[in-house]
């Protein structure tokens, strides 16, 4: 498969998955789950084992596979499971994800990446990449950092020599201070936009 094609591919499996988030989200706030934390837990059903797996599964296709907007998945795993737990999930989930792609872009190498990331973006980091040490320094502070694209820079990674120990131990130190901040600016700011628009 050409590259062209596996990314028209993996661009209209994110477009639906936008659409489909959108539509859900419609129709939560038309039942008003949004009012009621209990009514939102409800949604991944009565079991407190089989919910928190179906929600990391979740996570981690998202982080493979770009099908939702990875801040609106991190900010519905706190408001369904609370603060901790929702931290929890969100960080393992990822963090799964995260390790998965990196060794997707080292076994599939430059083909594979550029069918999930943009030429803008792959031309932007790889620069990046040709002093090792200072990638490590550089890859660590934006995966430490909630605006930058850290699925392409776990991706183009696994283009270097890193080692998977190092580039698990990087996402395991730095990556929950991002998921923090993420879920934090998402919840407080769709509380806003929901009393901005009355709902």
């Amino acid at each position: 498969m050409s590259i062209a094609l596996s990314r028209k591919i993996i661009n209209c499996i994110s477009i639906v998955g936008i659409i489909a988030t959108i539509a859900v989200t419609i129709y939560f706030i038309r039942l008003g789950v949004f009012k009621d934390v209990d009514a939102l837990r409800g949604l991944v059903g009565d079991s407190v084992i089989l919910g928190p797996i179906l929600f990391m599964l979740i996570q981690i296709i998202q982080v493979v596979i770009p099908i939702i907007p990875g801040g609106i998945s991190c900010a519905a795993g706190v408001l369904i499971f609370g603060p901790f737990a929702g931290f929890i999930y969100n960080y393992v989930g990822i963090a799964i994800g995260s390790v998965i792609i990196f060794l997707l872009g080292r076994q599939y190498g430059k083909p594979f990446i550029l069918s999930l990331v943009s030429d803008k973006t792959y031309n932007k980091y790889i620069g990046w990449l040709d002093n090792e040490k200072r990638f490590e320094r550089l890859f660590a502070l934006a995966i430490f950092l909630p605006i930058a694209p850290d699925d392409a820079l776990c991706l183009m990674a696994g283009l270097t020599k890193m080692s998977l120990k190092k580039f698990t131990l990087i996402i395991i130190l730095a990556k929950p201070v991002s998921i923090f901040l993420y879920s934090l600016a998402l919840i407080y700011g769709g509380t806003f936009l929901n009393g901005l628009l009355g709902f």
